[in-house]
This record gives C-alpha cells, sequence and structure tokens, in this order.
C-alpha cells in the first residue's frame, strides 16, 4: 500500500484557524486522527486500475444506463417564476438595498 501524506497537529491547527473555528485539544487530536484516515482511505483508492474507466463529467450521464431506473426520477429543468422580492423582504426583520440585512456574526 502507498503511503499516505501525514497531516500534522500544526495542520490541523492552521485549518482551524482559516475555518475560523475554535478546537479544543480534544478535537484537534480527533481532527488529527480523521484526516489521516481519509489520506489513508484516499491512498487506498489511488492503488485502484482505472484504465479501463471511461471518464465522465457529470454523475448524470448515468443515467443512460438501463440498469439504474431509480435515477431516471430526476425532475425537468424548468424555468418557473420566483416569490416577489417585495413580498418576501417585507416578511423580514431588516431589510434594504433588495437583501435581507442580518447582524454580524463573525469577528477578525
Amino acid at each position: 500500500m502507498a503511503e499516505a501524506a501525514k497531516v500534522t497537529a500544526e495542520d490541523v491547527r492552521r485549518v482551524a484557524e482559516l475555518a475560523n473555528l475554535e478546537l479544543d485539544a480534544g478535537e484537534e487530536v480527533r481532527m488529527l486522527r480523521d484526516l489521516n484516515a481519509i489520506l489513508g482511505h484516499v491512498a487506498q483508492l489511488n492503488e485502484l486500475d482505472t484504465s479501463s474507466v471511461e471518464a465522465m463529467a457529470q454523475v448524470t450521464e448515468i443515467l443512460a444506463l438501463p440498469a439504474l431506473p431509480a435515477l431516471e426520477t430526476l425532475r425537468p429543468d424548468v424555468i418557473r417564476p420566483s416569490l416577489d422580492r417585495d413580498i418576501v423582504l417585507g416578511g423580514a426583520p431588516e431589510a434594504g438595498s433588495g437583501f435581507f440585512k442580518v447582524p454580524k456574526v463573525l469577528e477578525r
């Protein structure tokens, strides 16, 4: 099995900082374990021979396969009128310039 890249505790802290998350020591340890497990699974997948598998741009391309009738239940993409903006914003506690106004929740 190919060696998977390893995530360090420093990597976890940096990603948490970028995501504006506050992790305690136990959460850092769990994230470190989980992220390394994910990378291990990806390393296993990379070992598979996919040379005979045709590339797909969209998952919906498989809808053409007769063995998958359950996936043919997707609704057609039809343009429909949307809600009236003035009516929707009229029910908001605070609105302005055609948008909902919400309190700032993140500080940097």
